[in-house]
């Protein structure tokens, strides 16, 4: 042998030596690193998310993110081969890691210059889901692969496949596969038509964007891929594709998608679900710390009802009283609405969307878009101010003429007042609409000196660990000048430091209360679903009074 092939052998043997010794270091200390972790836990997912007020009283807990879990018996087989398909060809014959795949996205990544292939299989995700590995590096691959070998020497096939369905997140605040059947399709795991399984497994990759309640769509086109996998592994034939194609998609109807016990609690849910989703937040147990004040709320609802109750009472009263009503169809009798918004900031610190959750969801703080009435005056007094003309208090339309209808209404959109609105004399009589939630947002832009607050309900969202996974920021936009702002909440009269305005509007169908107190801006509104007149203009006068009066004490 010559002997340069001699020296070249040896230096082989020596650097193959020495690479595999830095190999065998790497990966006792990467299964060093993986050995602290509690392997129990992937077993153990949190299943209840605490609802807070704003001083940590518990609000709720209900709702989809109680996340329920199923074992691989209440699995189909069919959604276990769709996911498979989709994720994982070869879940049942690797020991964890998928090497050549993850060769193939080693390769990729080297070429991109980025980690664009991730190669992960079930198990690999379910080590990175379960405990929180989530930056891309090459340290983080190699600490996952070791969990992830620990993780299939602990648990059966069937176990990872269960736990992994049991963590995951399917979007519209459904943690697992059993409480995103229930939500989406209103049946268990075990009952999913193959259909409903493949639409599952197609989401998983975005829960936020493919969820069938957000875009049915999308939904469909991700089934259709899984669809389309499956028959490329000989799963399914062109035939099956297509039948299962024709199955009818059935959602749960949307008054029937949340099983919350008030208003507030059914607006903070959907808040929530917009939070996690586009935070990518996907685990369950967490405690949410809201902007609600749980004792002015029940204030507000009790008074509220005390001031409609003595409007029934009355003598020339000639509707239905609160009562039980046929099912499938809205109340008829008198309704309300009510928000009140931290006037600084825009927290939400009570919602009432109506008179009876349990008789009817629709909510009337985001729904019940209705004329304003004199309740519209102070946005005309404000955009006369704005523009430097006389504000003559209890003059609306002498006041506006100065402007005109045009610019009133410019300025009345910057306070959050969307209308619609009329472009005649009659804007200054009030015929201008809102919800009561943007007659709150309206009412809060003047007691912050012309400075909007975007309104919301969820100060903070903490993991089960503790950790602090998301934290509001108050956002608010210049709509006025200080000035301008001030001359307009001066003309709500002053009581007790709380200052008032409005009354029925000149039709009688509606009644309004506009409140700005020292901390927050509360708009009610006082109606029929189906408008009608309430009652005299005197009398809903004097109920009014009555609850301006309960509330400024």
């Amino acid at each position: 042998m010559p002997e340069w092939l001699r020296t070249l052998l040896r230096w082989s043997l020596w650097a193959g030596l020495i690479l595999g010794g830095i190999g065998l270091m790497i990966a006792a200390f990467y299964f060093s690193q993986a050995g602290r972790f509690d392997l129990a836990q992937v077993g153990n997912m949190p299943a209840r998310t605490t609802i807070l007020d704003r001083h940590g009283k518990e609000l709720g807990g209900s709702g989809p993110n109680n996340r329920r879990l199923v074992t691989r018996k209440d699995i189909p087989d069919f959604l276990v081969n769709a996911l498979r398909a989709r994720e994982d060809a070869r879940f049942f014959d690797h020991n964890g890691v998928d090497f050549r795949g993850l060769a193939r996205a080693t390769v990729r990544n080297v070429k991109d210059g980025d980690f664009t292939q991730g190669a992960s299989t079930l198990s690999m995700q379910l080590a990175r889901n379960t405990f929180e590995i989530r930056e891309k590096s090459i340290h983080r691959k190699l600490l996952e692969i070791a969990l992830t070998l620990r993780l299939e020497s602990r648990y059966s096939k069937d176990e990872i496949l269960a736990h992994y369905l049991n963590r995951i997140y399917f979007g519209a605040g459904c943690h697992g596969i059993e409480q995103a059947a229930r939500s989406y399709f209103g049946k268990p795991t075990s009952q999913l038509n193959e259909a409903e399984s493949a639409m599952l497994v197609g989401i998983i990759r975005g829960p936020h964007i493919f969820s069938p309640f957000r875009n049915l769509d999308a939904a469909r086109a991700q089934q259709s891929e899984v669809l389309a996998r499956m028959k490329t592994m000989g799963l399914l034939d062109a035939a099956d594709v297509e039948r299962i194609k024709a199955i009818p998609i059935v959602l749960v109807p949307r008054e029937q998608r949340n099983a919350e016990r008030s208003f507030a609690l059914e607006a903070i849910q959907k808040e929530l679900q917009t939070i996690l989703d586009e935070a990518d937040i996907r685990d369950g147990g967490l405690t949410v710390r809201t902007t609600l004040d749980g004792a002015w709320q029940e204030r507000l609802e009790s008074d509220l009802a005390a001031s409609l109750k003595k409007i029934e009472q009355s003598k020339s009263w000639q509707y239905p009283v609160h009562a039980e009503h046929a099912a499938g169809t809205e109340p008829a009798y008198l309704q309300c609405s009510a928000v009140t918004l931290e006037t600084k900031t825009g927290g939400i610190l009570a919602l009432i969307g109506g008179r009876d959750y349990s008789h009817s969801r629709f909510d009337r703080s985001t729904g019940a878009r209705r004329d304003l009435g004199a309740a519209f005056e102070p946005w005309i007094a404000a955009a006369a101010a704005e523009r430097g003309r006389l504000v003559l208090r209890g003059k609306p339309v002498q006041t506006g003429r100065q402007i005109g209808p045009k610019e009133t209404i410019r300025i009345a959109k910057r306070c959050g007042i969307t209308g619609p609105f009329v472009e005649t004399e009659d804007l200054f009589r009030g015929s201008a609409a809102a919800t009561p939630l943007e007659l709150a947002t309206g009412l809060a832009t003047l007691g912050n000196d012309g400075k909007r607050p975007r309104p919301f309900l969820i100060q903070s969202i903490t993991a089960a660990d503790g950790k602090v996974l998301y934290t509001a920021a108050v956002d608010t936009t210049p709509a006025l000048g200080r000035q301008a702002a001030r001359e307009a909440a001066a003309l709500l009269e002053s009581t007790s430091g709380t200052r008032v305005h409005g009354g029925a509007t000149g039709s009688g169908r509606d009644a309004w209360l506009a409140r700005l107190g020292p901390k927050g801006s509360t708009a009610i509104w006082v109606g029929f679903d189906q408008p009608q007149r309430i009652s005299s203009a005197a009398q809903l006068d004097a109920v009014l009074d009555d609850l301006a009066t309960r509330l400024g004490n």
